[in-house]
Parts: structure tokens; sequence; C-alpha cells
């Protein structure tokens, strides 16, 4: 049904639905206005409507405008009627689009329109409706200010450009000129202002690094192929592990169904069985297996990581946060693989995944020219792997770590068993190392061994004598030693007290070791003796001898270094008490 503009004395009803329908085209408003004819409305496919005469008939005939013929012909200029259109403040679109911007509605009653959409070119002309706080003009909703086309992030271009330059993202710069600069713009207008600066921006050129044959391997994580698990049957995503050598870009690419410290330690001593040879220097990520804490100059290392490298006489190199052009090599060698052997596979078994991935790296990976040397891969490693470290004889033997603190008892907790630690520790934590034959207490700042113990069951401690604490009973061992240390009867008198009374004979010996500390080791060696002879090694024959032993007669010294003369007394009083010598 073909919509109509109704002639001047339409209802408002009419008004309104030739309002709603499509902007006016250039081409068909200029045609118009150099033709001189009656009021014109386009419709959306192209065609104008025209004034014809009144028909008696109902349809678009009784409105008195039909369908104008096509006139594509006609010589017009569409840059000149837009401008007369925007200047009135109508939308104007593009040939088979939409306009930009949509005008307000004029305002509009019945019988009486404001605006442009009445039909009549002379409304142009005319002044709408206007008060001290509404205008129906749809012209003075036009401001000046910058171009269409300009952004407004543009008066701020060095603004930004130096926020950026700084690492700052589109938000922080966004924030920053709302803050401190009044900015009136959307936080899209500064990421798409930002995204033009990066675009026209000159690219920055690469560092090559060039490395000595032997000197350094590059190692990453990537995502690997779908293999089936064969306790859930169902494809599960495999990590892919790279080992990349620097000079001759030889790699070596393992799959593992997940990722722990000592499954990233286990596929280097993989990798450098395969290569035949240990490179000096592993350049890694800042993953957790193998870097705990990352810094600029000393990240601190995963321990077992560390050790494993130590064993083979290599060293980690992390790199620096947010820096993965520095191991750019593996990370295109990770790439090459996810491209090529491994795009789109499924494999029924990890085996299966790796056996495949190594005949390609044997038959494709090896023989191909590289892109950058234009030398094969295989015939560059023939000549770096002389310069490689020799392997070990023995491999790495894995232990666990963690951290424990040590409670109460002195004593940290390792698979429900409890080893001890040095006095003063209670309350901190140390650095524990543990296998199936030992556990190692470690000082987490200095690295010193604190403690080395024999691995213990369940439920039980193990303690070293020095470390236990001094109010902790003595074993009966101990006892026996101190006793021989006594002398030499009073320590056959304790074997005798332990040999035939057993462990209530324990408290009878500590009563023993008091009698020396009491009366001396010389007089208790004698008594014991004494006991001995008379063939009644107990405690209480010694403590009741040497209760009853005559005393010993008591000399006195007339003349001693230590005894001053009787005058110096005698001076002194007479100094305190002011009497005449």
């Amino acid at each position: 049904m073909r919509r109509v503009l109704p002639d001047r004395q339409g209802s408002g009803s009419s008004a309104k639905r030739i309002r709603e329908s499509s902007p006016i085209t250039a081409g068909a408003a200029l045609r118009d206005v150099d033709e001189g004819e009656g009021p014109v409305v386009p419709r959306r496919d192209g065609k104008r409507l025209e004034p014809r005469q009144k028909t008696a008939g109902g349809g678009a005939g009784a409105t008195g405008m039909v369908a104008a013929p096509d006139r594509s012909g006609d010589k017009v200029r569409r840059e000149t009627a837009s401008g007369y259109l925007r200047a009135a403040g109508v939308a104007v679109r593009s040939a088979g689009g939409s306009p930009r911007v949509w005008p307000p509605k004029p305002a509009t009653s019945a019988g009486v329109s404001t605006g442009f959409c009445s039909g009549n070119l002379a409304d142009l002309d005319s002044k709408p409706a206007t008060t001290g706080e509404v205008s129906t003009d749809s012209a003075t909703m036009l401001q000046p200010g910058r171009a269409p086309s300009a952004s407004a992030c543009e008066p701020y271009r060095e603004v930004i450009e130096e926020a950026a330059a700084r690492g700052r993202n589109a938000m922080a710069i966004w924030q920053d000129l709302v803050d401190d600069h009044s900015f009136k713009g959307k936080y899209a207008s500064v990421k798409r202002f930002m995204a033009r600066l990066r675009a026209t921006a000159a690219p920055e050129a690469r560092v090559v690094i060039v490395t000595a044959p032997g000197e350094e391997a590059q190692v990453d994580y990537g995502e690997g192929p779908m293999v089936r698990d064969r306790e859930s049957g169902k494809y599960k995503r495999v990590r892919l592990f790279v080992l990349t050598l620097g000079c001759s870009r030889k790699s070596v690419r393992l799959l593992a169904w997940k990722s722990s410290s000592r499954v990233w330690a286990e596929l280097h001593e993989r990798a450098f069985r395969q290569l035949g040879g240990v490179p000096r220097v592993v350049v890694l990520d800042n993953l957790r297996e193998g870097v705990l804490t990352p810094d600029i100059y000393d990240s601190a290392l995963n321990p077992l990581y560390r050790d494993v490298l130590a064993h083979y006489g290599a060293v980690a190199l992390p790199c620096r946060v947010r820096d993965p052009d520095r191991k750019g090599k593996v990370e295109s060698g990770v790439g090459h693989a996810q491209r090529t052997p491994l795009a789109g596979m499924r494999f029924e078994s990890i085996e299966d995944a790796q056996a495949y991935l190594d005949r390609w790296e044997t038959h494709w990976a090896d023989t191909r020219i590289h892109g950058t040397t234009k030398r094969q891969v295989a015939v560059m490693f023939a000549e770096e792997k002389p310069h490689l470290q020799p392997l070990p004889v023995e491999p790495f033997r894995y232990y666990q770590y963690g951290e424990r603190t040590v409670h109460l008892d002195g004593c940290v907790e390792v698979d429900a068993a409890y080893y001890g630690a040095p006095p003063g520790w209670i309350g901190r934590r140390a650095h524990v190392q543990w296998d199936g034959a030992r556990v190692r207490l470690i000082d987490p700042k200095t690295g010193e061994l604190l403690r080395e113990h024999l691995r213990q069951e369940r439920g039980h401690h193990r303690i070293l004598d020095e470390d236990r604490p001094l109010r902790t009973p003595q074993t009966t061992e101990a006892l026996l030693r101190r006793a021989r240390g006594a002398g030499q009867h009073v320590g056959a008198v304790c074997e005798h007290i332990h040999r035939h009374e057993g462990e209530p004979g324990v408290r009878r010996i500590l009563g023993v070791l008091s009698l020396a500390k009491k009366h001396g080791v010389p007089t208790v060696d004698i008594a014991a003796k004494t006991a001995l002879d008379l063939g009644a090694p107990t405690y209480r024959f010694m403590r009741r001898w040497l209760e009853r032993r005559p005393p010993a007669p008591l000399t006195l010294r007339q003349v001693d270094p230590l005894i001053r003369h009787l005058s110096l007394y005698r001076d002194l009083i007479q100094r305190k008490t002011g009497e005449p010598a």
C-alpha cells in the first residue's frame, strides 16, 4: 500500500503518518524544487508521490497524490540538495541506507504542523513556534563545534599519546580525562581513538637473539590434541611441552595429561635424554611449576625444578613478565605443532598421539629448511650436539616438597609421621623435602639443611637427642651411659640394678646418680666398690654407707693466701667507728 502526503487541509493524524515515514532523499527533493512542482514526499523505494486531480473513488487518488514516474535520466547534483536539507534540519540518507542522525520530531497537533513534514516547501521560510524554553525548529538543535567525522578525543591527542606511551590502557586514560580535563565523551570514544593510534603507529623492530651452540634452550607449554581418557571414556585436551634449542631450532615435543612440579621436571629430563645432552641455560616463562615468585632481578625458583636442573648442570633463566619475545623460538615451535600435525586430530590414547608426533618430528620437522637460518634443522642439530653437556650417570631422585609449621612438640608432620626440628623453631615455617627414604628440614631463608631424618612409621616420632626438651625423661640407655661416665664401680652397680630389677630399677639408678652429685664422684665410687665387695650392689646400701661413713678430719690452716691479716680488720673497725688508733 502506497504512502501519500495529504494536502494543506489534511487531518492531524495524516500528518503524523507522513512524519513517521522515510526521510527525504536529496535527489528527489532537488528535482521537485528545480521543476516547481507541488509538495512531494518520496517512498522507501526512491519513487516520488506527485499531486494529481482528485477522483471520486477512494484509495490513493482520493488524497490527490499518486506515484510519480521514474526520472532516472534527470541530471541532479545530490550535494546541493543535501546541503539545503541539512540546513533545514531534515535527516538525509544515502542511497540504499539510513540517516546517521534522526532529527527530533517537530511539534504537531490537529491541523497544525510546525515542521517540514507538511510537504509545502514554503514552510522552510516560516518561523516555527518558539518560546523561552521550547523551540520546535530542528535547525536550532545543531550546535557549532567539531566536524561530525572528528573524534571527541582529538583535542586531547597529546595527553592520550603520552599516557599510552607509559602503558596506560583505554579505561585508565578515559578516567583520567574525566577527572582532570572534564572530558564529556564516553569510554568507547577513547577506546576507538587508541585503536586508531595503534593502527597508525610505526611497528617497532624486534631484537634478534643469537645463541652459541649448546648454550641455550627455550621451554614452554601449549594446548595439545584431544585424547580419549581411559577412565571416563571422554576426549580430553592434553598438554603439549616443547623444548627448542636456540641455535639449531631442534625441538622436542612431549605430551602429558596434566602439569605439576614433578611432571614439569620429568618432561625436562625426558627432553634432555632425547637430545643426548644438556644445554647450559634454560629460558622459561613465569609459570608456577618453574617459578614461585617472579622478579626482574632475583626470581624465586621452584626448589624441585632448580635441583633437577642443577643435577643436569643447567641453570634456569625466567623471562621478564609480559615479555614473550625473549623465548620466541619455542613460541614458534608450539604454534608450528598446533597448526600442522595436531590441528583437527583426535587420538584414542596418549601413546598413539606421542608416536604420531614423534614420527612427524623425524620425517618433517627435522628435515625442513628453517625460514630464518635457511638451513635444514637436522644438519644444524648435528653440528650443535657435540657442544651440549653430557648427561649424568644416574637420573635425578625425585622428592616431594612443601612448607610445614613446627608444632608445640617441636616436630613437623609429614604423611602422618612426626620429625623433630632444632630448638627455637616452634611456631615457625620450615621447608620440608621428603622421598621414600629420608625427610629433610631446610631453612626457608638461607637454604641451610636443619635436620635430616629417616622415614618413620605413621603415628610415630623421630627426634634427635639434642633436640629433646630439657624436661624430657632420659631413656634407660642414656642413664647407663651417664653412670659409666661417673665412675667404673658406679656404672657396674647401675648395670646390676637394671639387669636384675628391670624397669622399676630406673628410679634407683637415678638415685645413685643423685648421690654422685651430692657427695662427689670419688666418694660415691668408693661406696660403689664397697657395695660390690660386700655383695650388696643396691642404692639403699650405698646411701646408708655414705650417711654412716665417718666424716673426714677437718684441718685448719693459720696462714693462707685467702686469710687476711688481723691488723686489716682492726684498721677497718677503727675507721668505721672513728676511734683513734
